[in-house]
């Protein structure tokens, strides 16, 4: 089983007797159905509904711990406080540095944690011994494509974490930073109304009204792709056209394999036409992640799930 330190993940604490609330007011996660043992990505957003902070989350006692990127965690904790006021919440960073990832040889097929019998385990994450693991909980978003990816605070592996973004890209699933700019991205440009992180079925929170809008009206174009090409791909940042025109830029890449957030109506038209989609001049394939259910759209058709 690899297991891949993240050093530049950080931590930060909410608890008190009205954690729950003060979060689910706030952030685009529904928190009130949160397993025990399950870690779901979520976002504090702008007014305008475009992610500000993206982040996991999970329980941890009688609170919840989130996991950011490092050069996040400041501004996540000064932001929070910010909305603190009076509510009976205490806001913390955490004493363990950095995130370790761990997932099964054969992630491709996995469909959770099982025991040695072969039983899905329902029960949480489970140690050799079958020993309940509660510093362990599973990533919600590479469960959707059917792959049990256990996160663990502190520094318990020192996979190459080369192993950890190939599997994110074969997945589809994007980090900020390598793959989409904070403040730039609306949570569907990166699959957020497919893998747990956006709810549409609480109360408000900052920017529920613009995201919801979108999901109504089915207003989303750009959406998460992964790229492959027969030879190695250009660095990120790299633009995708289509017989010239701009369709969407590469994020994380490695070795012929990578993902994009692309407009997927005019990848589509373009692909329907036979027309050539080039990152840089390298031509590439895009692929739609299958655990979201979407299709590119052609003829200006809308995409659907």
């Amino acid at each position: 089983m690899p297991a891949v330190f993240l050093n530049d993940r950080s931590l930060l604490l909410v608890s008190g007797a009205e954690a729950q609330s003060f979060l689910q007011n706030l952030i685009t996660t529904d928190i009130t159905s949160l397993g025990a043992d399950e870690a779901r990505p979520g976002a504090l957003l702008t007014p305008q509904g475009k992610i500000l902070f993206d982040f996991m989350i999970w329980q941890d006692g009688d609170g919840y711990m989130i996991e950011t990127d490092a050069g996040q965690r400041d501004g996540l904790l000064k932001r929070l406080t910010m909305y603190k006021l009076r509510a009976a919440v205490t806001l913390a960073t955490s004493t363990e540095e950095g995130v370790t990832v761990s997932w099964s040889e054969d992630a491709e097929g996995s469909q959770g944690v099982r025991d040695s019998q072969g039983v899905r385990d329902s029960q949480g994450v489970r140690d050799s011994q079958g020993v309940r693991d509660s510093q362990g909980v599973r990533d919600s978003r590479f469960a959707k494509a059917g792959v049990t990816l256990i996160r663990r605070p502190g520094k318990h592996g020192d996979g190459n974490e080369a192993l950890y973004d190939a599997l994110r890209i074969s997945h589809g699933i994007v980090t900020s930073g390598s793959d989409f700019a904070l403040q730039d991205a609306f949570p569907h440009d990166v699959l957020m109304d497919f893998n747990g992180g956006l709810s549409f079925r609480k109360g408000c929170y900052v920017g529920q009204e613009v995201v919801s809008r979108m999901q109504h009206r089915g207003t989303a174009r750009r959406r998460v792709v992964t790229v492959s090409a027969a030879t190695a791909l250009p660095e990120t940042g790299t633009e995708i056209t289509a017989g010239g025109k701009p369709v969407g830029a590469l994020g994380s890449v490695e070795g012929g394999s990578g993902l994009a957030i692309v407009r997927i109506d005019r990848a589509g038209a373009a692909m329907a036409a036979g027309t050539p989609l080039l990152a840089g001049e390298t031509p590439v394939s895009l692929v739609l992640p299958a655990w979201s259910g979407l299709v590119f759209p052609t003829s200006g058709d809308e995409a659907s799930a």
